[in-house]
């Protein structure tokens, strides 16, 4: 997979490899960090927050306490 962001600017994306070459040799758009995507397109619905041991700010995701399928299976075979 490659990151790949349109000539324009508007639109960044994730590709196949072929497809990446493909639209890079078309000049339909160039090769970026994946960073980048994940800041921009992945990150959105995250909320920035105040790492207590570093005193920096980051993304941070809402995680749920939901037992998964697998535990609760486990869980009752245990019983």
């Amino acid at each position: 997979m490659k990151t790949m962001k349109t000539l324009d600017g508007k639109r960044i994306f994730r590709v196949s490899d072929e497809k990446a070459a493909e639209l890079y040799y078309d000049m339909e758009a160039k090769y970026i960090p994946k960073s980048e995507w994940k800041e921009k397109v992945r990150d959105v619905n995250k909320e920035q927050e105040v790492n207590e041991e570093t005193g920096k700010t980051e993304m941070v995701t809402k995680k749920s306490n939901k037992v998964s399928k697998a535990t609760k299976r486990h869980l009752r075979k245990s019983n």
